[in-house]
């Protein structure tokens, strides 16, 4: 008997770090000095419940330009910011041998397809222009707003973000809205 106060206190210890490691993970917003990166699938299964624009990161993983964007304009405070409040943010391996299950479509990996091969959904994505980094856009219904090939320094990609992720392409041209911005 005299072990049962011991376990008993033990028992409120844990039940109290159990509560504040559940609530903070609960109220605590996404970490805004990172992007929330999503698999394809958990960002389909989030749309599900709460449309939301998605950004779509096409590389490789040889692809020196996609490595430096990850190291630089990717943790760029602004880019992190704009991404988290408007997109979900998808990392898509191209060549990536994983199957992707998308509208009761099964996207693969194709070997006999350029030097190394490529994954299906990255092909669909990109129209077949294939370049490394790609970002594809799309809106809330899944629909492609835009593709934007190549390497963007921080302020630019912040810049593209703000132009699709508020709308700003539905009324203007992105000439015009970079001209708006004193850009």
């Amino acid at each position: 008997m005299r072990y049962f106060p011991i376990l008993g206190l033990t028992l409120v210890a844990c039940c109290l770090f159990f509560w504040n490691s559940t609530s903070e993970t609960k109220s605590s917003p996404v970490d805004d000095t990172t992007i929330e990166w999503l698999s394809w699938e958990e960002a389909m299964t989030r749309m599900a419940s709460q449309p939301k624009k998605v950004f779509v990161d096409v590389y490789t993983d040889w692809c020196g330009w996609c490595k430096r964007m990850d190291a630089s304009t990717f943790v760029d405070p602004a880019v992190v910011k704009q991404m988290n409040e408007h997109f979900y943010a998808v990392k898509l391996d191209a060549e990536q041998k994983e199957n992707i299950l998308y509208d009761n479509h099964t996207f693969t990996y194709r070997s006999d397809v350029g030097r190394r091969g490529v994954h299906e959904l990255a092909v669909a994505l990109l129209d077949n222009r294939m370049s490394y980094p790609s970002f594809v856009y799309l809106d809330e219904n899944r629909n492609r707003i835009t593709i934007s090939p190549g390497y963007k320094e921080a302020a630019a990609m912040d810049l593209e973000l703000q132009f699709i992720g508020e709308d700003h392409f539905k009324t203007t041209s992105f000439d015009d809205f970079k001209l708006s911005q004193g850009k």
